[in-house]
């Protein structure tokens, strides 16, 4: 018996009730049940804010028209120094096409600082392999200038599953090695989603990856479990906010090209 019926009944019992104790003739009508809403179609529908518009790239791989470019081979305006700040990047560009890391010259970051975004980036070691294991093509992109995606030449090139092309840096290990041969350019197209700080600066929610290497899933929504220390475990000691891209300079000539980002 539902709610309805049961209210109908209990209503009927105290009229009549009632009528009786009054020694009257009453007629009794008891009310129709309540039928719950018919849904509409409609209800459903979501009409504002209107989703906003923009123009996708005419070739895979190239910025739609809301993206931030940070590298298109004409310069490295959108970068410094990490050895200094106030310093321009120290990276060499090449052929007006990508920059290559420069050794002993430190490693570069954004002008700009970033939370959750879209990145794309193209990367290739050098083309003729001299050394292996870390030492081939050896970088890292890092957000938030700490938690770093791997960047390495793992072509043939064996070294631990966490610390290879993909990986999230002595934590997670890529799900697959889609690694193009080292005459080749690879690709990541990472979408990123900066951790959550409670007002007493514990870890409310941690920060989580996805990663497709030359349009391949190997990280699927992971969790970064905090700093990707070398030595270590992995923690979020401190609370942050938005901070840079970084691009690691680890003494091997690694190239980067087309870069682009999209806050999200």
């Amino acid at each position: 018996m539902n709610f309805n019926t049961i209210s109908r009944y209990l209503l009927f019992s105290v009229l009549f009730s009632s009528a009786a104790m009054m020694g009257q003739h009453t007629v009794i009508t008891i009310p129709p049940a309540v039928s719950p809403m018919t849904m509409q179609p409609e209800m459903t529908e979501i009409w504002e804010p209107q989703v906003k518009v923009i123009t996708p790239a005419k070739k895979l791989g190239d910025a739609p028209s809301d993206a931030i470019i940070l590298f298109d081979g004409k310069n490295m305006d959108q970068w410094v120094s990490q050895k200094d700040t106030n310093k321009s990047a120290p990276w060499k560009i090449v052929n007006n096409d990508y920059m290559e890391v420069v050794s002993d010259a430190g490693g570069i970051q954004t002008k700009m600082s970033f939370g959750d975004c879209q990145l794309h980036i193209e990367w290739s070691a050098p083309d003729v392999v001299v050394d292996g294991g870390q030492w081939r093509g050896n970088s890292g992109v890092f957000f938030q200038n700490r938690y770093e995606l791997q960047v390495l030449d793992s072509y043939n090139n064996r070294t631990y599953s966490n610390g290879q092309a993909g990986s999230i840096y002595k934590d997670h290990p890529p799900l697959v090695n889609a690694m193009k041969s080292p005459l080749e350019w690879n690709t990541y197209d990472i979408v990123y989603t900066a951790p959550r700080f409670k007002a007493n600066g514990l870890i409310d929610a941690p920060a989580r990856i996805t990663v497709f290497h030359n349009g391949v899933l190997i990280q699927n929504n992971a969790t970064i479990n905090g700093l990707t220390l070398y030595a270590g475990l992995h923690n979020y000691p401190v609370p942050h906010g938005e901070d840079v891209i970084s691009l690691q300079e680890h003494g091997c000539k690694t190239q980067f090209r087309n870069i682009w980002i999209r806050k999200l």
